[in-house]
């Protein structure tokens, strides 16, 4: 199915997963929406809204750059507006934006404390409240959380607890609206990937080009993202999606163009369950 005309609001975006999330679905000819800080260039990330926006019309959609920190329900009002004024609606909500720090109880600053929840948990319940009711008025509307399985066992939390209460608070957002919004038919889930996914974040604080030789490019949760918001959404919601299961369901088996650099396993990503490494035929290393 396609995802031509439906609008997307994205959170984050401007560069890594979220962007890769929103050229897949330009391609269609959707509209999508980066709501996004950086609006200058920076000199350790690539991309602003502003590039972001015309790599979407490049790839074959309608792009609205605004800038928007979503710790601030004015200006996350403002971009929900402004994107139902151009678009004439949302159709999918994509709470991609997130903060990390994977620092130990003593070694978090609680200012990196606060952003880490204001922007993972906060953020993703402020943006998706703002939303909901434009969502509730769409044909085959969806909330997708980039968040991981609720696994909860203690070797997530030992190491850097902040940072896992924020991810998961995103998870707990997904498990509580898709039951309070079912009878609405909004689908609400999240997406995470098995393996690493070379990114910024990877590639600046998961170990540098070590790891990212050992990661899949972004395009392989931008490919499952996009078969989750082609179901009907009154079928498919509630659930804890792993980017490779998602698309073997889709019948694909060869998922050597995600990492055509990699020569060995591929790194395991956090958060991801043991039974589902279990159900998997690639060769992954668990990195935790």
């Amino acid at each position: 199915m396609s995802l031509k005309g439906k609008t997307l609001f994205i959170s984050g975006g401007s560069r890594g997963i979220g962007l890769a999330i929103a050229l897949r679905a330009a391609r269609d000819g959707a509209n999508v929406t980066i709501a996004a800080k950086t609006a200058e260039p920076h000199p350790k990330l690539p991309g602003t809204i502003y590039t972001a926006a015309q790599e979407i019309e490049q790839a074959g959609g309608k792009g609205l750059p605004v800038l928007c920190d979503i710790r601030d329900e004015a200006q996350v009002a403002e971009a929900v507006a402004k994107t139902v004024e151009r678009f004439g609606g949302i159709d999918i909500c994509i709470n991609n934006a997130s903060a990390i720090q994977l620092t130990g109880t003593l070694e978090t600053d609680m200012k990196r404390y606060d952003l880490m929840h204001q922007i993972n948990t906060r953020g993703t319940f402020l943006v998706s409240k703002m939303c909901i009711p434009h969502l509730r008025l769409a044909e085959n509307p969806h909330i997708l959380n980039l968040a991981p399985p609720l696994d909860m066992k203690a070797k997530w939390f030992k190491n850097h607890v902040a940072y896992t209460m924020a991810k998961f608070g995103m998870s707990m957002c997904t498990l509580g609206m898709s039951a309070e919004f079912a009878r609405d038919g909004i689908a609400v889930n999240s997406l995470w990937p098995i393996s690493t996914i070379d990114t910024a974040a990877v590639r600046n604080l998961l170990g540098g080009a070590t790891v990212a030789a050992m990661s899949r490019s972004p395009d392989i949760m931008a490919d499952a993202a996009h078969a989750i918001l082609a179901r009907p959404s009154r079928e498919a919601t509630g659930n804890f999606y792993i980017d490779e299961e998602v698309l073997r369901a889709e019948g694909v088996s060869d998922f050597s163009a995600y990492a055509p650099g990699a020569t060995g396993p591929l790194a395991g990503d956090f958060f991801v369950p043991d039974e589902v490494f279990g159900r998997t035929d690639t060769k992954i290393k668990s990195i935790y």
